[in-house]
């Protein structure tokens, strides 16, 4: 009996453009499942080539009437899983967006995107994304689809943070650089706000503060980490991953799995098992091959 097969492929974005990282994917003859699409520092759009992605802001909702359906998916930055049903077959190609280059390539703040599981991608991009994303599926080469995709999204950004705040900008630089652990004193200290008008700002052109973005950067690279202790078959110790990265201890790591998982490090492991073997797994920086 057959247990289906899944493919992902990543290209590589232009560096310091727009998009982080882009993951074509194409699935046959798998159960159908619900995955969970975990918070990370970067907005996520889909294209999806073969039917909608239904997903919910819980398991109940991706798996009931009010689930949200939509063949593009804009996603905001968000502080907790969504949950994304996965059918038998599926295709399309998935983007990590930076969040300081909403205004540029989505005409918006990430703000006003904050919060939202789902929106619909003709809401942002207007009823021409329909046939590109139609033309993009017609394409045969993923090369073709990536290119194709990349040429519509940014041909008309010029500079990836155009009407973004300079400090606001070097304040996710400096958070980038130190992977979530510095403090809101030396960021502010870096950017020469004070710790209120730098949260003002950086709230209001991202939808979070400085420190809930930092805990969502080191979550990203501790969860890189777990992934490739276990990919490498290396011994999982969650104590030095939580050190390397910025906890305070073993504890505090778990408890940030819980928050932006809503499962325990092992817990989600051996739920994502199939997708990390296959290579599905990453997002953001790290997934540019």
């Amino acid at each position: 009996m057959s247990t289906g097969s899944q493919e992902f492929v990543r290209a590589t974005p232009r560096p310091g453009g727009p998009i982080v990282s882009a993951v074509g994917y194409r699935t046959h003859g798998l159960r159908p499942a619900l995955h969970r699409g975990l918070p990370s520092p970067y907005l996520t759009v889909i294209f999806s080539f073969d039917g909608p992605v239904v997903s919910g802001a819980t398991a109940e909702q991706a798996t009931g009437p009010d689930a949200h359906r939509t063949d593009i998916v804009v996603g905001g930055l968000h502080q907790s899983p969504a949950f994304i049903v996965q059918p038998e077959h599926e295709s399309g190609i998935q983007l990590a967006v930076h969040p300081l280059a909403a205004r540029a390539l989505l005409g918006l703040p990430s703000a006003e995107l904050t919060g939202h599981v789902v929106v619909p991608g003709a809401d942002v991009f207007g009823a021409a994304a329909a046939e590109v994303r139609e033309r993009a599926a017609e394409l045969t080469a993923w090369p073709d689809r990536f290119a194709y995709l990349s040429r519509y999204l940014t041909r008309h950004v010029d500079d990836p943070l155009a009407g973004v705040r300079p400090e606001v900008a070097g304040a996710w630089t400096w958070l980038a650089r130190h992977r979530g652990a510095g403090t809101l004193p030396g960021l502010a200290a870096h950017v020469a706000l004070s710790e209120r008008r730098l949260t003002t700002l950086f709230r209001a052109e991202t939808g979070l503060s400085p420190g809930q973005a930092a805990r969502l950067m080191r979550f990203q690279y501790a969860k890189e980490a777990v992934v490739r202790a276990v990919t490498g078959d290396a011994r999982l110790d969650l104590s030095r991953i939580a050190a390397d990265h910025g906890y305070c201890d073993h504890s505090h790591l778990v408890r940030a799995f819980q928050q932006y998982t809503g499962l325990s490090p092992t817990a989600w492991l051996a739920e994502e098992c199939r997708n990390i073997q296959a290579g599905g797994h990453r997002n953001g920086e790290e997934s540019t091959s």
